[in-house]
């Protein structure tokens, strides 16, 4: 997952609204939203290379999110990213305990952003700055960097959601589609070359061999109900399907 941005508002009746793309290499192998056969009341898509995910929500309303940090000097880790949310949704520990637990081991994984919570909280963990916080009301966005790092996709992506905060689904749906291309000089310089710069600079990535896989609005209520979508794109940015679900 490459981009995020949502709104957490807990003295509305909509306590999240989330918008969500995941950004992959087409050829990695990937299972679009749905429940998970062996782990009944899980509903997210799934990395079918390394069996975790980049979204998903339980149905008593747990979330979990994750992007990635783009460094190219890291070295990869021995776990994949996709268990921290996965294992999440599969337990029962609140967000700050699981947190808690796993912060002492977040080298085990290269550098990640990891967001949890249910419908009375929200945290956020950014690996390499190494401490959990618990988020107030108000409209963040990450991408691969930390919380509310100012790259260009990011600020518009953001400022969107707040234009469409009362907006239907669709409106977050589309919101994600945007390809504006920065100027060069806004471009962050993450140490993998200008060209591979602007390839990742857009909201919706696409090209022959790399890009967005999936755009997800998540919406979660006060009172636990939840309902998400999922659409899903191949090579180019061709879409290949839809998804809704709701608990």
């Amino acid at each position: 997952m490459c981009l995020i941005v949502f709104a957490w508002q807990p003295e509305n009746p909509t306590v999240l609204r989330l918008a969500a793309n995941r950004d992959e290499f087409y050829a990695r192998p990937s299972a679009a939203l749905g429940e998970w056969q062996d782990a009944p009341g899980v509903f997210a898509g799934r990395d079918l290379q390394a069996g975790g995910t980049w979204l998903g929500v339980t149905a008593q309303g747990r979330f979990a999110a994750l992007t990635n940090i783009r460094d190219p000097r890291q070295k990869a880790g021995p776990r994949s990213r996709g268990a921290l949310t996965a294992d999440y949704l599969l337990g029962q520990e609140s967000a700050p305990a699981y947190l808690d637990r796993i912060m002492h081991d977040a080298a085990e994984h290269a550098g990640f952003n990891l967001l949890l919570g249910d419908r009375h909280q929200i945290w956020h963990f950014n690996s390499q700055e190494g401490r959990p916080r618990r988020l107030e009301s108000g409209i963040y966005g990450m991408s691969n960097a930390n919380l509310d790092t100012p790259w260009p996709k990011l600020l518009r992506t953001r400022k969107a959601l707040s234009d469409s905060i009362d907006g239907e689904d669709e409106d977050l749906l589309a919101l994600l589609t945007d390809r504006n291309q920065p100027a060069d000089h806004l471009l962050p310089d993450t140490g993998v070359g200008l060209a591979t710069e602007r390839l990742l600079a857009t909201a919706f990535i696409a090209s022959e061999t790399y890009g967005t896989r999936a755009s997800t609005v998540l919406n979660l209520g006060r009172d636990g109900a939840w309902n998400i979508t999922e659409r899903s794109f191949g090579p180019h940015g061709a879409l290949l399907g839809e998804v809704t679900l709701r608990g």
